[in-house]
């Protein structure tokens, strides 16, 4: 038995050799060590312990000497209704990943493809011929989990029929003296309602979902695209109850109606989790109910995507590379800065960084980046937090959110002694992000020597490709345009129709304004100058404002004059600087 084993070991490090993983050398120390006191270990766990190579590329030694397929795992190659095959047990004590099932041959992946006995159980569980795939413990733990959540999600696929609707007739007959709450909050028309608006509201691509009770009415809106729009009035009796669904779903305390509530909901959606977070709040005429929907599969995890302007790509780009300093993401409330930082954080992950982010709450998990969540119920704060998360060795942190003055020191202190820290700011504008730590507290001279960029950032609605049609904006709003940016040769604006709600317009994308320190500009923070000084300065060095982008996307189609000036303020100083700009 043992001969068998060293021959094994040695064949495994000879595939490592040979696929260029690791050097020989490293092999024979690893043996080594395992002949030193390393009896317990496999050779694979020696050389990953050691930083000699990863879990993917032993499992891709592993599938070469056994002869089967090596996969890297992911949702997206695993049929959903696959994985349910088999006992939930089963699959998590064994890390086993149904794939997919061809007629009567069931694909499963496994990170031990040389364990026959459990490839025999599997054969028995599922009565169809098996065939292994080889597979790393942390991708098929990962996928595991995408597909089998918690036992407290709510999987709300059957739902009532979006065109028939046919049990609410049902909701009428409820009276307004509910007596027994958590009875009627679980009836069958009541639970068919609130899954009706949770899967509706991600169908509709809605950020929020607003349960709202008047003196005698009840209305249900969504939030799309940044926009709040009625979607139904339920019967006003019902109110209560739908509140005490909701409350039951999210494990809160339903004979609470004095006080504030916050929780979370996690439910599947044909077979891909979503989060819900629930904030409920009395008011004059009952409780109102906001519901926060996070859709890991809205947000784009890519710079490419976000809208960013060639140049603003490139030198935003060039800052995040850089090892140590502060970057800054900036504007209102939702205005996309988590989703640029995700960005950000997806495309500085590697097996050699080691990056740790402190939110509040965690909206999208990304594999390979340790994310922890505030909790300020326990007394896990921001600052508490990042203090424990300095000594977790991190190269890369990003702060959710810096709102006061201790968490804007930790993360200054942070940036200084070696790590690049990425957080968000609520500020107007970018050069306002050095007024805005000044005024939490940090000395000038700091953000001067840590600062390395910021970036503002709106939304802007996207016109409707369905229903875009060319216009003339007139002689006044033409000139406006042509004066930041030259010639427009073509207008654009959506009619409206069916798929964008008759709004004109569908999706939305940001439009950015990246503020870079040069050497200048730092001495003007450290003597802690005017904000204006700072903007007209960054104007004059080439900083493109945000309603200069916005120009360039009305230019290309995009979006509309009446976006920009929505969402932009444009200052008269703004204009000037970017005439003497042009001008020079």
């Amino acid at each position: 038995m043992a001969k068998t084993q060293t021959t094994t070991r040695l064949q495994i490090g000879q595939v490592l050799v040979n696929l260029g993983f690791v050097e020989q050398h490293q092999i024979e120390e690893a043996l080594a060590s395992q002949r030193n006191g390393g009896h317990n270990k496999l050779l694979g766990e020696i050389l990953i312990e050691r930083g000699f190579c990863t879990e993917n590329q032993i499992s891709a030694a592993l599938a070469q000497v056994y002869d089967v397929p090596y996969a890297q795992i992911n949702p997206k190659i695993c049929d959903a209704n696959t994985v349910s095959i088999l006992p939930r047990e089963f699959l998590e004590e064994n890390m086993v990943l149904p794939l997919f099932k061809v007629d009567d041959t069931l694909t499963v992946a496994l990170s031990e493809p040389s364990n026959i006995f459990l490839v025999d159980e599997i054969r028995r569980l599922s009565s169809c011929h098996v065939q292994v795939v080889c597979a790393a413990v942390k991708d098929i733990q990962a996928t595991l989990q995408t597909f089998m959540p918690a036992a407290n999600v709510f999987v709300i696929d059957d739902i009532i029929d979006e065109k028939g609707l046919d049990d609410f007739s049902l909701i009428e007959n409820i009276t307004e003296d509910i007596t027994n709450l958590e009875e009627v909050a679980g009836q069958s028309p009541v639970v068919k309602l609130v899954n009706y608006l949770l899967f509706s509201a991600v169908h509709e691509n809605a950020s929020d979902i607003h349960i709202e009770p008047d003196e005698k009415k009840l209305r249900v809106r969504y939030r799309v695209d940044g926009r709040l729009f009625e979607k139904m009035r339920p019967p006003y009796q019902m109110h209560s109850a739908i509140v005490s669904r909701i409350k039951i779903m999210a494990d809160l305390d339903i004979a609470q109606r004095r006080l504030p509530q916050d929780g979370s909901i996690h439910v599947l959606m044909k077979s891909r989790p979503i989060d819900l977070r629930v904030s409920i709040m009395p008011g004059s005429f009952g409780e109102k109910v906001v519901i926060r929907v996070l859709d890991a599969n809205r947000i784009m995890l890519n710079l490419e995507s976000l809208g960013f302007g060639y140049d603003n790509l490139q030198n935003f780009r060039a800052q995040i590379q850089n090892p140590n300093g502060i970057v800054l993401v900036t504007g209102p409330t939702g205005s996309g800065k988590n989703t640029t930082l995700y960005s950000a954080l997806s495309e500085l992950n590697s097996e050699q960084v080691n990056i740790c982010t402190v939110e509040d709450p965690v909206e999208c998990n990304i594999t390979g980046i340790n994310q922890f969540e505030v909790n300020s119920i326990a007394g896990f704060e921001f600052t508490t937090a990042l203090r424990s998360l300095l000594r977790q060795d991190p190269d890369i942190v990003m702060i959710g959110e810096i709102r006061d003055a201790d968490t804007a020191k930790i993360a200054v202190q942070a940036a200084l002694t070696g790590h690049l820290v990425l957080s968000t700011l609520h500020t107007n504008d970018a050069p306002g992000a050095v007024t805005r730590m000044v005024d939490l507290g940090v000395p000038p001279y700091l953000v001067s020597a840590s600062l390395i960029a910021v970036i503002a950032q709106r939304l802007v609605r996207k016109v409707c490709t369905n229903c875009r049609e060319e216009y003339d904006p007139g002689l006044s709003l033409r000139k406006t345009v042509e004066k930041w940016i030259g010639g427009v040769e073509k207008f654009y604006k959506g009619i409206g129709c069916k798929k964008c709600r008759n709004t004109g317009y569908s999706g939305r994308i940001a439009i950015h304004e990246l503020f870079i320190p040069d050497e200048n500009i730092k001495e003007m923070i450290t003597e802690n100058v005017s904000h204006r000084k700072l903007r007209d300065t960054a104007l004059k060095n080439g900083m493109m404002p945000l309603y200069i982008d916005g120009a360039e996307k009305i230019k290309a189609g995009i979006t509309t004059i009446d976006e920009i000036i929505r969402v932009c303020t444009i200052g008269e100083s703004d204009d000037f600087n970017m005439k003497k700009k042009d001008k020079s």
